[in-house]
């Protein structure tokens, strides 16, 4: 679909942080009434950490390969197959590592979905609390 170098330069401008779906988590985490922190400097470079003990990741769909079976179908089919496969695996590979040794240093972690973010606020928001031990309806004031 395009060259190597449009390709480059396309993924190039894909970022990291301060994406809409972080945007969208904080609204819920604000609105919510939770404290949280964006950017916490930890291992793994979670998005948030929310009132001192869970931490929260905003995983893109693609990135970090959401139903894994069909896209690595997908993926199959593309200009580079054996590298995309590999790169997403890694991605998810890593992910696994990194909430492993979090919970070994004593946080919960929760990894939530871009699209769940984005769509799904109220579900985010139930998923959040039951991480935080807190009634469904409870406010922190």
């Amino acid at each position: 679909m395009f060259t190597k170098e449009k390709r480059s330069e396309v993924m190039s401008r894909i970022k990291s942080r301060g994406t809409g779906p972080e945007k969208a988590m904080a609204k819920i985490l604000r609105c919510g009434g939770m404290l949280y922190r964006s950017q916490p400097e930890i291992h793994g470079s979670p998005d948030f950490i929310v009132e001192g003990r869970l931490l929260l990741f905003c995983d893109g769909s693609f990135w970090h390969g959401r139903n894994w079976p069909a896209l690595r179908e997908k993926l199959a089919r593309t200009d580079n197959p054996e590298y995309w496969v590999q790169h997403i695996g890694d991605n998810r590979r890593r992910d696994r590592r990194v909430v492993r040794a979090l919970k070994k240093e004593g946080y919960a972690v929760l990894r939530l979905w871009d699209d769940d973010i984005e769509k799904r606020p109220e579900r985010c928001t139930r998923l959040i609390r039951a991480a935080l031990g807190k009634r469904p309806n409870a406010t922190q004031k």
